[in-house]
């Protein structure tokens, strides 16, 4: 075991094992529901568009579409939730927990036919090892190791270990098997990649498999997290395995996490609330609130974003060239919402990206660390904006947290619309929206309820073809 590693008298494994045995009440399986929800509008949409194919063709290794199985269902649905951006997000842990837990419980519902209330119960656990993980791996390991990829995978474990009903003992196993193969590395963004979509994908398998070895008897090395040559050992510098099993008794984490109301990076979501504040004071809309003038790029001498250091090392793209560029531009971001507002889909497409009042407006913005807002870095995600005027005058715009973060809640009218647009951008047909969107009150009426899925348009049913 490494030195200054040991956390309590039990493998940490075990103890986290431990903690996820806890049972879940009812407003923990609402929120479990309203994750699941947002995951499949936002899975929905990129099954849609042009990559739904690719990723398709992939996950059913070019069988023959009109005899589709199972595991292609899942390996399909578990590359999409991450792909427009739009995955739910705990700040503290750095972690995207949706796309790679919920694809694995809705695998499985479908095969086990189990009810809503066991769906609820492993996304709420699922989502507690990933983000109790991510709090503990340290600040270094962000830096080259993708987080929801490598600490997605103990999500997908403890999910499928409560979907298979394992006992603790048995789940810390999967635990300890899903450490010994963490992996996702960074360079995916550094360069034009299809990784994404491979990490989700592969930490839903790890996970699965983890637990499906677990089940089957199997074991994983008891002290996989801290040993000598365990995963914080070997992939965190500065570890912090006190985090992992830390108040064992407290709420569920899914509770912190938050929802992203627009396709881009979450790093960018608090510069583009400042924005759509600095629009609505600096009076930038056109008629009826609808696109701009031609007075604003030129109304405007200087833009400075000031906000984290990741932030900056995430989206700093001036001129970006194609759709995952803008998305992770916070120059793009801050000028497309400055001059078209709330950033929707078409905000990120070449039409946006060259646009010239856009491209001027850009050109304008700089980026700087702001250590007010970069000490409250991971648990906030803020930027400030200083807009300097042609006549001389600098008006900052400040948003300490973004829309979707727990300080500052969707709705569940918003949420609902979001989910709704989000179907619609796959295709889905009204009865289809319909049905999903009753199914989910349904079962928030009643979470406690051991229904079965059944058919339709559930949360579980298969995304291929659905629409």
């Amino acid at each position: 075991m490494a030195a200054g590693m040991t956390v309590g008298a039990l493998p940490l494994a075990r103890q986290l094992a431990d903690i996820l045995a806890r049972p879940v009440g009812d407003d923990d399986r609402r929120r479990a529901f309203r994750h699941l929800s947002y995951w499949t509008g936002a899975a929905a949409r990129v099954a849609a568009a042009d990559l739904g194919e690719p990723l398709w063709q992939a996950a059913s290794l070019g069988l023959p579409v009109n005899s589709p199985t199972d595991t292609a269902h899942f390996l399909f649905e578990a590359s999409l939730g991450s792909l427009d951006e739009l995955d739910d997000t705990h700040r503290a842990a750095l972690v995207h927990p949706g796309p790679v837990v919920i694809p694995v419980v809705r695998h499985l519902a479908r095969v086990l036919g189990s009810s809503a209330a066991d769906m609820a119960d492993a996304i709420v656990r699922g989502y507690e090892a990933t983000i109790r993980t991510g709090l503990s791996v340290g600040p270094a390991h962000y830096v080259h190791w993708h987080t929801t990829a490598t600490c997605g995978g103990f999500g997908a474990a403890a999910a499928a270990a409560s979907m298979f009903g394992l006992d603790a003992a048995a789940t810390a196993h999967a635990l300890a098997l899903a450490a010994t193969r963490a992996s996702g590395l960074w360079q995916i963004r550094l360069e034009a990649s299809d990784g994404k979509p491979w990490h989700t994908s592969q930490a839903s398998q790890l996970g699965l498999a983890a637990a499906g070895m677990a089940r089957a008897g199997l074991r994983g090395p008891a002290h996989a997290f801290e040993g000598a040559k365990g995963f914080f050992t070997v992939m965190c510098p500065d570890a912090r395995p006190e985090q992992l099993p830390a108040d064992p008794q407290g709420a569920w984490r899914l509770h912190e996490t938050s929802f992203k109301p627009w396709p881009a990076c979450r790093h960018a979501h608090p510069a583009i609330a400042a924005a759509l504040a600095a629009r609505a004071t600096l009076g930038l809309a056109g008629p009826q609130g609808r696109g701009a003038s031609t007075a604003p790029a030129a109304a405007i001498a200087a833009i400075d974003v000031q906000t984290y250091p990741d932030a900056i090392a995430f989206c700093d793209a001036p001129a970006p060239a194609d759709l995952q560029q803008a998305r992770f531009s916070l120059q793009h971001a801050v000028a497309v919402t400055l001059l078209r507002g709330a950033p929707g889909f078409d905000a990120f497409e070449a039409g946006a990206r060259q646009d010239p009042d856009v491209a001027t407006l850009r050109a304008k913005v700089t980026l700087t660390v702001l250590p007010a807002i970069a000490q409250t870095y991971p648990a906030h995600f803020g930027a400030r904006l200083l807009i300097t005027l042609t006549d001389g005058t600098t008006h900052p715009f400040d948003a300490p947290d973004a829309p979707g973060d727990p300080e500052c809640p969707l709705s569940d009218t918003e949420l609902h619309a979001l989910i709704g647009t989000l179907l619609r951008a796959g295709a889905w047909s009204d009865t289809a929206i319909h049905q999903h969107q009753t199914w989910c009150q349904d079962v928030c009426a009643r979470p406690d309820a051991s229904r079965e899925l059944g058919s339709g348009a559930t949360p579980a049913a298969p995304l291929r073809g659905h629409a």
